[in-house]
């Protein structure tokens, strides 16, 4: 009879505290709707695992297995690298390639919050899993940190998605912050410029052969996201491009986020080092909107035609949302003033910049040991 109150006279304060933590992040994907593919499955993936005895996990647990084959072989990011290149569409990049630029820029946040991790005590592999946030990018912060450091994966990859979500939060402020009205108020002039087909076709094969030869330990990353890419451009794969783009992309996304979950479980999550690595994600994030605002007008003091300062805190990874974030903004300052595809063409920049970025940790911090 004991055996059925086994679960509540377990109950321990961490686990109420993650049940909250849960409810949280399930209230913020459906009341605020961030991020909720992913935020939803997390959270509930924390109330699975926070369940005195629960059966989800465990060495026979279904949430422990498809940690093993997913999470700890990798397989999921990498699927999730092909479902978001048969998402993104190069083509307002390939039309303004200068955009890269902001790509790069915005990925300031990765190595300048790796800085600050250092300077916490944490070892460079530690601080690279820690930096690589910055990225903006789910699925990549998640394949560092498994190569580096897989015992901080669940707090790097809970930050990782939760500042992805709250991007409409944390952009507008520091835009603001670091930008006049007058700054804000500048018009880009889009001149919508023909990418011949075989041009979209060779890029992903040329970014792939190039990156890989480069650092071919982020082939696995760079090389899955291209050939969805490709699938997407070769014109001849329609079906598996609509199958990846939704079917591929909402299975492995809704397998990753509960899965991530399932890793928060109390005596693990609830550590100093879990609230240093949520407060440093945070930082990572702001970084890399006022890297991206900087360079722009760094680049200002140069140029005769101006660039809207905030287009350079769309290079973050978080697409198609912060070229959104920058939309708005513009157009809250003046209703008539569209800088969506400038942004979007720096959006694309920055999925791409954060994976590179991503794979020259992989290959250049392994040389430091």
């Amino acid at each position: 009879m004991q055996e059925l109150f086994n679960g509540i006279l377990n109950l321990q304060l961490g686990n109420l505290v993650m049940f909250v933590i849960g409810g949280v992040l399930i209230y913020l994907a459906i009341a605020k709707e961030y991020e909720p593919m992913l935020l939803l499955p997390i959270g509930f993936g924390a109330i699975l695992c926070n369940i005195p005895f629960s059966s989800a996990i465990g060495e026979h647990g279904i949430l422990e297995i498809l940690y093993n084959a997913g999470i700890r072989t990798e397989l999921f990011p990498c699927l999730i690298f092909i479902a978001v290149g048969a998402m993104i569409d190069f083509t307002p990049l390939l039309q303004n390639p200068t955009m890269l630029f902001f790509g790069a820029a915005a990925q300031f946040g990765i190595f300048s919050t790796m800085m600050v991790a250092l300077l916490f005590g944490y070892n460079l592999k530690e601080a690279a899993s820690i930096g690589i946030i910055g990225a903006a990018d789910g699925p990549t912060s998640i394949y560092v940190a498994l190569q580096f450091a897989d015992k901080l994966v669940a707090p790097i990859s809970v930050a990782a998605y939760s500042y992805m979500s709250l991007v409409p939060i944390i952009q507008p402020p520091v835009i603001k912050l670091l930008t006049t009205r007058n700054e804000r108020l500048i018009r880009m002039e889009y001149k919508q410029v023909n990418v011949p087909k075989i041009v979209k076709i060779l890029f992903p094969i040329a970014v792939t052969i190039i990156a890989g030869l480069i650092a071919p330990i982020s082939v696995a990353l760079v090389g899955l996201l291209m050939f969805g890419n490709l699938i997407r451009e070769s014109g001849v794969l329609e079906r598996l491009s609509v199958s990846a783009q939704n079917e591929l992309a909402n299975l492995v996304t809704l397998l990753l986020g509960i899965t991530i979950g399932s890793t928060m479980q109390a005596d693990k999550f609830l550590q100093v080092d879990t609230l240093i690595i949520m407060a440093m994600g945070l930082v990572a994030f702001i970084f890399d909107t006022a890297g991206g605002v900087l360079f722009a007008k760094l680049l200002n003091l140069f140029l005769k035609k101006k660039i809207n300062p905030m287009v350079g805190a769309a290079g973050i990874s978080a697409f198609p949302m912060s070229a959104r974030v920058i939309q708005r903004i513009a157009k809250s300052e003046d209703p008539t003033n569209f800088i969506l595809m400038q942004s979007i063409s720096a959006n694309v920049a920055g999925q791409l910049g954060s994976i590179v970025a991503g794979g020259l940790l992989l290959a250049l911090v392994p040389l430091f040991f």
